[in-house]
């Protein structure tokens, strides 16, 4: 099977990171089946592009329905899975903890479940080349203290919101799929990921948008919290290296090495924001900054130690987090075509949190 015409089933290609992706590997000349939900977060609008081509599909589907995932992957012949689809917002989890676990242990449970019946029916070097790619996140690992160490493939687990324990769990089902059943899977988790289609319930778009509109810029506690920071574009790429190159039954973390303080983070939007878009004889945007009270369980610090990755399959970040904010701010200056719709339904009600 011709890698230049693989098909990659990727779920939840309508998200944020998802769309990256699809729009990533069908440059790079995969055939692309995108399988979303189109809850919330997935936005038909961050593939578009994609439609044009004759090597991408799309399909509606929830993930939690095993049938109908074993259907796609022989109706489309599925060469390889990336699994992305999953509930992400951490407030929303502590709110309404049911649908994460749904989705992301039911649902990951579920298209285990379907691509290991499909698995077995391929023959051949089909089978062979087979993988299941499952997406996580470094939050799995938990909280560390600032300035001390960062999270390697070993670190152990000790996820702190329900959306953290619902990834975790969903882990864990991923390596017993491989343990047990010898399904061919590889697992990669990464620190945050920013840049274009980000839905605006996150915090880098949120304080974007908020300070265009001259709206309080909310920021947890003091602001002290540390996340290390990865540009999507970077992310898709190194995604593609795991799901090509990946060793099967290995883990890899996937980070930027841009580790900043999410008040840092938002001082920069302001400041760079001033720079395109001056505030006409009203100062500087940090002073729209407005920190709220904490929410539960929040994480001090999330560091990627990212050599393994790199060591492995020759990747690494593209640029600094300098650059990548500067073109990030730009592309939402340039597209409210794609985030005004979406900004209509937060005053309308919709709820829009601050999340990482």
């Amino acid at each position: 099977m011709s890698e230049t015409k693989l098909t990659v089933m990727v779920t939840g290609g309508a998200g944020f990171i998802g769309s990256a992706v699809c729009r990533h590997l069908i440059r790079n000349g995969y055939r692309v089946v995108n399988v979303d939900k189109l809850t919330y977060a997935g936005n038909l609008d961050s593939v578009r592009d994609c439609n044009v081509n004759p090597n991408y599909r799309f399909y509606k589907g929830d993930i939690c329905d095993r049938n109908g995932m074993l259907d796609i992957l022989r109706t489309e012949r599925v060469g390889r899975v990336m699994h992305l689809a999953a509930e992400t917002h951490v407030d929303r989890s502590i709110d309404g903890p049911a649908v994460f676990l749904q989705t992301n242990v039911v649902g990951t449970f579920s298209l285990l479940d379907a691509a290991l019946a499909y698995w077995r029916e391929l023959g051949g070097a089909n089978q062979a080349s087979f993988r299941f790619h499952h997406v996580s996140t470094d939050e799995v690992y938990g909280d560390l203290p600032f300035e001390s160490g960062a999270f390697t493939e070993a670190s152990p687990y000790a996820p702190s919101s329900p959306y953290s324990a619902s990834k975790a769990a969903s882990d864990h089902l991923a390596r017993a799929w491989h343990q047990t059943y010898g399904l061919p899977v590889v697992i990669s988790n990464s620190s945050n990921s920013y840049g274009p289609y980000q839905f605006p319930d996150k915090l880098i778009p949120l304080i974007i948008l908020n300070a265009l509109e001259e709206q309080a810029l909310p920021v947890y506690g003091n602001g002290a919290n540390v996340r290390d920071w990865l540009c999507v574009e970077d992310h898709a790429q190194a995604l593609e290296l795991v799901l090509m190159r990946g060793q099967i039954g290995e883990s890899y973390n996937i980070g930027g090495r841009a580790e900043r303080s999410n008040l840092a983070v938002v001082r920069t939007i302001c400041d760079i924001l001033d720079e395109k878009r001056p505030r006409q004889g009203l100062g500087s945007r940090r002073d729209l900054i407005s920190f709220v009270a904490d929410r539960p369980g929040h994480d001090r610090r999330y560091a990627i130690d990212p050599c393994k990755i790199e060591r492995e399959l020759g990747w690494s970040a593209s640029g600094t987090f300098e650059s990548g904010i500067r073109e990030t701010i730009a592309w939402y200056l340039a597209n409210e075509w794609w985030w005004g719709p979406l900004r209509c339904e937060r005053h309308a009600g919709v709820r829009l949190g601050i999340s990482e």
